[in-house]
């Protein structure tokens, strides 16, 4: 998998509905994981920006930029 082909059919900054849709779990749920931590996003006043890359990150633990290179 690769972040360049990643949800093509998303805009490249992600909604907290965009995430429900995505990992099909409720409003709770994303909020909650938004919240502890475990997806990284930008808070604009009270609404919450997720960057697809950071979706990625959380999705794809393993396949970070720069883990190949510490495994070599």
């Amino acid at each position: 998998m690769d972040i360049n082909t990643f949800l093509p059919e998303f805009a490249d900054v992600l909604l907290p509905k965009d995430l429900q849709t995505i990992l099909h779990v409720g409003r709770n749920t994303v909020y909650r994981l938004l919240d502890d931590g475990s997806i990284k996003s930008i808070r604009v006043g009270n609404c919450y920006r997720i960057p697809k890359m950071n979706l990625f990150d959380y999705l794809y633990p393993d396949n970070q930029p720069g883990k190949e290179a510490l495994n070599e």
